[in-house]
């Protein structure tokens, strides 16, 4: 006898929002880098979620490297280097600066106007001190950009990474200043994509991620014990990417 489509889709969509939830306690920090995630605090923690659709949402979170599942432990909040988080800030700066001046060459008039609603929403985010609905507008406005280039295999590794390191590039926003600056310069990205001044775009994304990734870098490294710092702090060359 087969499952009822409709009910498939009810545990398929109840993954998805424990997933969404597990990821938002990763990227926050709630739950920590090489943390194990106990199911039944989880199941406790979000009332009337069974360990089924938890342990499946596991399964998801591990596709985007943001877990780690190991035999006889469980799920582990996966924990990246200095160096790992560095290089892969480095590809992202390296596909972005390829996907700028294409993607103000093709995007339309209505691919603007959805960066154009994403980023007012952001910028609402922002006023409100909404730090997780702020950040993923901002991730989504990137993608937007990247996506507007017209090339689905640079679009799809993008996003891969991005989904990766997104625990890391979230904590650059915890400095006020930071955050600030960051939403002055989305502004002035939205200008240039607007005008579709492809050099110009590319340029700011490149200085965008290098001044976000110095202030990540500051913040991750309190979260580690000193050895661990001096071990794990990112090269001359891989700070300065972009």
């Amino acid at each position: 006898m087969t499952d009822n489509p409709k009910s498939a889709t009810t545990r398929g969509s109840g993954t998805l929002l424990v997933a969404d939830r597990l990821r938002e306690l990763i990227v926050s920090a709630d739950l920590k880098p090489g943390e194990r995630i106990s199911e039944r605090l989880m199941c406790e923690k979000m009332e009337g979620v069974s360990r089924t659709p938890l342990r499946e949402a596991f399964k998801v979170l591990a596709a985007e490297g943001l877990v780690t599942i190991l035999p006889n432990r469980g799920a582990i909040v996966t924990a990246l280097s200095m160096e790992e988080i560095a290089a892969a800030i480095e590809v992202l700066v390296g596909l972005e600066a390829l996907a700028a001046e294409r993607a103000c060459e093709r995007i339309t008039d209505a691919q603007i106007a959805e960066v154009v609603q994403l980023h007012a929403k952001m910028e609402e985010a922002f006023a409100a001190g909404e730090l997780m609905p702020y950040f993923r507008l901002n991730q989504a406005i990137h993608q937007h950009i990247v996506d507007a280039a017209g090339n689905p295999v640079l679009s799809r590794i993008y996003a891969v990474e991005c989904k990766r390191i997104q625990r890391y590039r979230y904590a650059g926003n915890l400095e006020p200043q930071r955050w600030a600056s960051a939403v002055e310069e989305h502004r002035a990205m939205l200008q240039a994509l607007r005008n579709r001044s492809g050099a110009v775009l590319r340029e700011m994304l490149r200085e965008h991620h290098h001044r976000g990734w110095a202030t990540s870098s500051a913040v991750l490294q309190k979260d580690w014990p000193a050895e661990e710092v001096t071990k794990r702090r990112p090269s001359r060359k891989s700070a300065a990417v972009g």
